[in-house]
């Protein structure tokens, strides 16, 4: 297993720096470009399921096993977290993750959304807040983290990210343990260029998707 060198990781302080600037310019460049595709997206959710906001927001963990509010475009029926219980028995994954490929709380159009990434657009908001940066590993749920092991919480030395070596990785045909191999991979390997080539990939999986659901 993967282990991360935590000193070598928080000596980076100039890639760290760079990459912050990089945060903001590139989610506050994409938050005004995208607002009309924001808008779209919003109608058509509310008008395939008028109930509930287009938006909704989750309490994730992030760097050093803080709180924040994550936001995405609604994919669900307005009720979905009420009943994750009666569905944890159908979990796809093992470890600390939910998966299930035909979750029948996801409406019509988030099938498309998930397909394509487009409800995770919103979390561009929380990029530039400093919640989360663009590349980076998945923000997990509290209900996961506390069944971390040792190794699976070095995921929370760093700022989580929109996307990351998981996600152009295979995704969901990636089980929970080698997520967490490829989440301190990247801690222990980032860089710049590894994180724009990460982006240039994700970009490619926005037009061309893989197995997202």
């Amino acid at each position: 297993m993967v282990t991360v060198d935590s000193q070598r990781v928080q000596s980076k302080w100039i890639y760290h720096i760079i990459k912050r600037l990089f945060d903001i310019i590139v989610s506050l460049t994409a938050l005004v470009i995208l607002s009309p595709v924001f808008l779209l997206i919003a109608l058509v959710i509310k008008c395939d399921d008028s109930k509930g906001s287009a938006f909704y927001s989750q309490i994730r963990i992030g760097k050093d096993d803080q709180k924040f509010k994550m936001y995405k475009f609604r994919s669900m029926v307005s009720d979905a977290d009420s009943r994750i219980d009666e569905l944890l028995k159908y979990n796809e994954v093992d470890g600390a993750m939910f998966k299930m490929k035909e979750d029948p709380r996801i409406t019509r159009v988030g099938k498309f959304l998930r397909r394509h990434s487009l409800d995770e657009l919103p979390q561009l908001v929380n990029v530039l807040k400093g919640d989360m940066s663009l590349v980076g590993p998945r923000p997990p749920l509290p209900r996961e983290v506390e069944q971390y092991s040792p190794i699976d919480t070095q995921r929370l030395l760093v700022t989580p990210g929109c996307t990351g070596l998981w996600q152009v990785s295979g995704r969901n045909d990636v089980d929970f343990h080698t997520m967490v191999e490829l989440d301190l991979k990247y801690i222990n390997k980032a860089n710049l260029w590894m994180d724009f080539t990460i982006l240039i990939r994700t970009i490619e999986i926005i037009i061309k998707p893989n197995n997202a659901y």
